[in-house]
């Protein structure tokens, strides 16, 4: 008779704690992924191209699927020296849950920015 008082309570608990831990993992891993694709974008003679299939790299190794990567300038070699390059990795929440249907964050989009300063030879 207990139990089925609190069993509803303790599996809304226990999949709300998958659920949260899985955003703050997935969070981290595209955070990690827009700083490595902003390291190759601040080298000389990078593409948009580079920056993409390295960010993509990162995240394929992770088993993040979906996310869309932007760089800011496209292409990133027309900044300057010490002018600052952005890539932002974005992905919906509901592409990389580990639930059928996330009940707390569905429809969020969880998103990462990187801005670095470009190197180049002045």
């Amino acid at each position: 008779m207990e139990f089925a008082v609190v069993a509803p309570l303790f599996f809304l608990l226990v999949l709300g704690m998958v659920e949260f831990g899985r955003m703050v993992m997935v969070q981290q891993i595209i955070t990690n992924g827009s700083r490595e694709g902003a390291r190759m974008a601040v080298l000389d003679g990078t593409t948009a191209t580079d920056v993409l299939t390295t960010v993509n790299n990162y995240l394929s190794s992770a088993a993040v699927a979906g996310a869309t990567v932007t760089v800011n300038p496209d292409p990133p070699n027309t900044a300057g020296f010490g002018e600052p390059v952005t890539v932002t990795v974005s992905v919906p929440f509901d592409q990389v849950s580990w639930l059928p249907s996330p009940m707390y964050l569905s429809g969020k989009t969880l998103s990462a920015c990187t801005i670095m300063r470009r190197e180049t030879v002045q």
